[in-house]
């Protein structure tokens, strides 16, 4: 006849007496992993802030781009001397590259700080679980 079966945890529970592990505190180690969790999700929360922060900045540069090209439009005047047309030109570029130099360091800004936070968190839980590791086999 066949053994009845057992379950899991009765089955894990004779292996670790059989190989003499010494007994763990399943509640400890579901608190531990539910922290490990909620790290996680804050650091993930960090990182989709900071891509929000940087799809608006995105926005508002392509809404100033085009502002800018429309007023340029309006602006317009057929004609005048060579030197005022390029005169209006080297301005227009240099409005133009300024602006690209500004946006491209505030956007870079907004992304390294979003992943500046997204570490801080992470780091934090680790040393948070080193020393909870720490502490519990000192208790031992």
């Amino acid at each position: 006849m066949a053994d009845a079966p057992q379950n899991f945890t009765d089955v894990f529970q004779k292996l670790g007496e059989q190989l003499k592990v010494p007994p763990f505190d399943m509640g400890k180690i579901m608190e531990h992993h539910q922290k490990n969790l909620d790290a996680m999700t804050r650091s993930w929360q960090a990182v989709a802030g900071g891509a929000q922060d940087i799809a608006r900045k995105q926005r508002e540069i392509f809404e100033a781009a085009v502002a800018e090209i429309a007023a340029l439009a309006q602006g317009f005047k057929p004609g005048g001397s060579p030197q005022d047309i390029v005169t209006r030109q080297a301005e227009f570029a240099k409005k133009a590259l300024e602006a690209a130099l500004t946006n491209t360091r505030d956007i870079a800004e907004l992304a390294q700080k979003s992943i500046g936070e997204a570490m801080a968190i992470v780091q934090q839980r680790m040393q948070e679980s080193y020393e909870e590791i720490r502490a519990g086999l000192e208790k031992k």
